[in-house]
């Protein structure tokens, strides 16, 4: 590990910017901040449903145990209804843009 860099998440001028106007309109920044730091340390829905699908190939391969299969399936569930979720939020936004 004493030889590996890491990666360093900094703000761009724009982006201190806009949180500094935030705070001088006395609103809080601090998960603007963050939001924007986490950006690139995000993966979408769908290649995240990929990797559990991928894990659940495995697991049955493996013959692994009935109630971990389960929990997995559960993870798969969660990442489609919030897909859904989102999908149906941009909608109802691109509707209203029209």
């Amino acid at each position: 590990m004493s030889g590996m860099k890491r990666k360093r998440n900094v703000l761009n001028v724009k982006q201190k910017l806009e949180i500094l106007l935030k705070l001088d309109n006395g609103e809080s920044a601090s998960t603007d901040a963050e939001d924007v730091l986490n950006e690139g340390n995000t993966i979408s829905h769908s290649v995240a449903l990929q990797s559990v699908e991928t894990l659940l190939d495995y697991m049955g391969q493996r013959g692994f145990d009935y109630g971990d299969i389960t929990a997995v399936r559960k993870i798969c569930v969660d990442i489609r209804q919030e897909m859904n979720k989102q999908q149906k939020q941009r909608r109802i936004t691109d509707f209203l843009k029209q």
